[in-house]
């Protein structure tokens, strides 16, 4: 069978990012170019700042990723875009595009929901087994998935109010820590230890999960101790919130591990680049003997090569979008 090559675009959030993709396995060539240095003047990403950036950038990141992968358009069997869930400006910019290329170049278009393009990261690693569970933590999801084919999504439970990646967000805030906060409490937490007694959210037998109710803790707990003249212990702090946080993971794997009698499992999203949340996880498939695959770093944050990868399921399928193609920001996979 001939290689099939998609050139992938990414532009939900504040990354405008493009690949190449080879039977949805092979990266040929990624190129990222963040936003991370513009936003973090303001704390966060400012959504009209982001589609603007995407729209001044978006040409110089195909170019640079034609010439480096040493292509043309003539190389590209098929475009593939997010088209949701994100940021709608941002998402324009980058369907508007492909789009674009679809009609000039005559290649057909792949519209890519975001969050399957975190989970089919994993298939740049090594080819994914049936069935399997996919935990996927970012700044708005957190959710247990059951997959037994591809592009078949059994949503067997999730957080109830924030996901992980927001809830470490404003932690970082409470903390004065800088943008993107989650990493930094992270690291910050490296340093401390679990000395403050926070609430165990979601201690039952369902797969559910809920955030924000430790996320009001934390904030009321420094507002008083503020309040008091009591200095904050940051990262201890940091610490005791993270062993909470992703130690309602590892209990709600474990549950769908046991249920489902787990062989394969893999983790998706940003939060996936957090070690911890690694680490603890992998303790829980150690002890059941289950096989996981979580992406390598650069395969975690939003890049555009998870988008090629989740493509080519589709594109084998002949699932191609026309050129009413739109952008959404809450359209949800499961």
């Amino acid at each position: 069978m001939k290689d099939v090559n998609i050139l992938a675009i990414e532009s939900s959030c504040d990354e405008t990012s493009m690949a190449i993709v080879k039977n949805g396995c092979e990266c040929i060539q990624l190129t990222v170019l963040t936003q991370m240095d513009t936003h973090a003047e303001f704390g966060g990403v400012v959504p009209e700042i982001a589609s603007r950036m995407h729209a001044e950038n978006i040409t110089m990141v195909l170019e640079e990723t034609l010439n480096k992968a040493n292509m043309t358009m003539d190389d590209i069997d098929a475009i593939a875009v997010t088209y949701a869930p994100g940021l709608l400006g941002s998402l324009l910019v980058g369907v508007e595009f492909a789009k674009t290329l679809s009609f000039v170049y005559k290649k057909p278009l792949i519209a890519v929901n975001h969050i399957a393009g975190h989970i089919y990261a994993n298939n740049l690693e090594q080819k994914m087994v049936f069935p399997l569970l996919a935990l996927v933590v970012s700044g708005g999801h957190t959710d247990l998935i059951l997959m037994k084919d591809d592009y078949v999504f059994e949503h067997l439970g999730g957080t109830l109010d924030d996901a992980i990646g927001e809830c470490y967000d404003k932690v970082a805030r409470v903390l004065d820590l800088k943008y993107p906060g989650g990493p930094n409490v992270e690291k910050m937490a490296l340093e401390g230890v679990h000395s403050y007694d926070l609430p165990i959210p979601m201690n039952d037998d369902s797969f559910d999960m809920s955030f924000s109710g430790l996320k009001s803790n934390i904030i009321n707990l420094v507002h008083n101790e503020k309040q008091r003249g009591n200095e904050i212990r940051k990262a201890d702090l940091a610490r005791s919130f993270q062993d909470v946080a992703v130690d309602q993971l590892a209990r709600k794997t474990e549950l769908a591990i046991k249920k489902y009698n787990i062989k394969n499992m893999i983790i998706a999203g940003g939060v996936s680049a957090n070690k911890y949340v690694r680490n603890e996880i992998k303790k829980v498939t150690d002890k059941y003997g289950v096989l996981l695959s979580v992406p390598r770093m650069a395969y975690c944050t939003d890049n555009a090569a998870m988008i090629g990868a989740a493509a080519y399921p589709l594109y084998i399928k002949g699932e191609f979008a026309d050129l009413h193609l739109n952008a959404s920001s809450s359209d949800e996979l499961y």
